[in-house]
């Protein structure tokens, strides 16, 4: 006699439960633990092959802001000639700082375009100390101080330059963004899973932690002179450009020579060595406040030896006003 089929509820009981993902960071204050980072890594070898990892690394996750060098060299694919502090710009986070902003708008009438066909949403400086500077000079929420302005630059000039609408040019369908989304499935060696909205309204392309290191790693072994490794060598010539002067990123690529780092939003960062080898991370909970640690610690565990490793790793934690504490890696 043949058995009943399953009840949904019951194939749910028999499912395997979820791996919980290991601790990559504590919060440690007056000598107490009070909570955990955790999340998944990834530690690309120089023939990039995975040399070890910590939790779940195969599978999709948004990237946020990691995927800007692939973003960027799609302009490039696009025939948007960049070079220098503009092509780091174009795959930049930046801190809002005038320098950042003052290349935005030269890059914008270069293009010939109006600051107003920016569709980033109107934003703060991203770096905090910048942000009391220009709310006390009395300046507000602008498209152009928006943190990914100079990429949202780039691609409406690429689109100016290819006659393609530039009212419709966030939208996953097109051309432009079909041409990115060939750019992040060839770097990565993978197909996209999902596609999302980034917080300044561009698609957002999923790839595994895995492909994200991969690609990384394309971009700083790509020959001289082809689209990935401009963009490479433009965002290690110019660190400031593409994060800013208090910022991890720019610490990293200009004190370690030939290093590509990019983070992104809800604590993803992506780094590739000159020598081939490659990082990628992901906090679960999206705790920025753990990503130096964590990197710190990875560096560590690769073996580079620079003062500014112990810099990044410097996550200190106040209380009235003085340090009790820190948030350090746990692994």
């Amino acid at each position: 006699m043949s058995s009943a089929p399953s009840s949904p509820s019951a194939a749910a009981d028999s499912a395997q439960p979820a791996a919980i993902p290991p601790v990559l960071a504590e919060v440690v204050r007056s000598g107490f633990v009070e909570g955990r980072h955790r999340g998944s890594l990834v530690v690309l070898d120089a023939d990039g092959g995975v040399a070890w990892s910590l939790g779940t690394v195969d599978a999709p996750v948004f990237p946020r802001s990691t995927n800007k060098p692939m973003q960027a060299a799609a302009v490039l694919r696009a025939g948007l000639d960049l070079a220098g502090e503009r092509l780091a710009l174009a795959a930049a986070s930046h801190s809002g700082e005038g320098f950042h902003r003052d290349l935005v708008h030269r890059m914008l009438a270069e293009a010939e375009l109006p600051p107003g066909a920016l569709q980033t949403p109107p934003d703060l400086p991203l770096d905090p100390v910048e942000a009391e500077a220009y709310l006390a000079s009395g300046q507000v929420r602008d498209r152009v101080t928006m943190n990914c302005s100079g990429k949202h630059t780039a691609m409406l000039a690429a689109c100016a330059r290819n006659g393609w609408p530039l009212e419709t040019y966030l939208e996953p369908e097109h051309p432009l963004q079909r041409l990115v989304r060939q750019v992040v499935e060839k770097t990565s060696g993978e197909r996209v899973t999902r596609v999302g909205v980034d917080g300044c309204g561009a698609p957002l392309l999923a790839i595994s932690l895995t492909g994200l290191a991969r690609a990384f790693r394309s971009f700083v072994r790509a020959e001289p002179g082809t689209p990935e490794r401009r963009v490479a060598d433009a965002m290690r010539a110019h660190p400031e450009y593409v994060a800013g002067t208090r910022r991890a990123d720019t610490w990293l690529m200009r004190e370690v020579p030939g290093t590509l780092a990019k983070m992104g939003a809800e604590a993803v960062q992506a780094v590739a060595l000159p020598d081939g080898r490659a990082l990628a991370f992901k906090l679960d909970d999206g705790g920025t406040r753990a990503l130096g640690p964590v990197l710190a610690r990875v560096l560590t565990r690769m073996g580079v030896d620079a003062p500014v490793v112990a810099r990044i790793a410097d996550a200190p934690l106040l209380g009235g006003g003085e340090r009790v504490g820190e948030v350090r890696a746990a692994f």
